[in-house]
């Protein structure tokens, strides 16, 4: 374990999330060569990093949106409802304002594109350690990222919802959890089945989830999670008809 670097100040503790084991080395690799950073973890799927954040409680986590278990939204969301003293640095090659904003609303201070310079990153990692938000190379406080979320909002979902407030909220854990089976071809009525939940809970929930995707009908909405790497194609349909014979 390092020890505090004097002029530097106090170390920043770090845990990364990406399931791509090269790209993890690499990162940590360029990061440890900085005297004030030290990777105390590495995780390579969502359900790994919620443990090792928890456990390590760092002061950074790193994370990647497309990863499987729980997406990085996912996670940061599950633990920024948790108040832990970490900060969440979304590292990520799917980069649009509506994913940006789903992203800072679920809890994260930062956004970058996974081909940001690495000196770059480093001086993101140091801005967010200090309680600031960054994107776009640009440095927020508290109040200058909620202007900046509240105008992203207004622009992009006003023109389909008068309620701002809901739209890009996060996706709760059941709803995630609908999004994955329509993503993979299921009815409302075969979701209800599979969960054990009424058709018209179902039909509640796919409701909710358009209003906060800010999308017209569950095809958006699994083209939406797909393009931005919130779910991958799995066998949960097939499993649903294994279940059912």
């Amino acid at each position: 374990m390092r020890q505090n670097i004097g002029n530097q100040g106090q170390l920043i503790s770090i845990v990364i999330v990406d399931d791509h084991q090269i790209f993890r080395q690499g990162l940590k690799l360029n990061l440890e060569l900085q005297p004030d950073l030290e990777v105390v973890a590495e995780c390579s799927d969502g359900e790994q990093a919620v443990s090792a954040i928890r456990a390590h409680r760092p002061n950074i986590a790193i994370i990647d949106i497309n990863l499987p278990v729980m997406n990085g939204i996912q996670v940061t969301r599950t633990l920024s409802s948790e108040h832990l003293p970490t900060r969440y640095v979304m590292l990520t090659a799917y980069d649009d304002a509506q994913q940006v904003i789903h992203a800072m609303r679920a809890g994260a201070a930062a956004y970058c594109p996974k081909d940001i310079d690495p000196d770059k990153l480093v001086d993101v990692i140091r801005h967010v350690a200090r309680g600031r938000y960054v994107l776009q190379d640009q440095i927020f406080d508290e109040a200058g990222i909620q202007e900046w979320l509240e105008k992203g909002v207004e622009a992009i979902a006003g023109q389909y919802y008068a309620d701002l407030a809901e739209s890009f909220s996060p996706l709760s854990g059941r709803e995630m959890e609908i999004l994955q089976y329509v993503t993979n071809g299921l009815s409302n009525k075969e979701i209800a089945r599979t969960l054990r939940i009424s058709h018209q809970t179902v039909k509640n929930h796919m409701t909710s989830i358009l209003r906060k995707l800010a999308v017209e009908d569950r095809t958006q909405a699994a083209v939406f999670a797909l393009r931005r790497g919130w779910v991958r194609l799995s066998d949960t349909g097939s499993q649903m008809n294994k279940e059912e014979a």
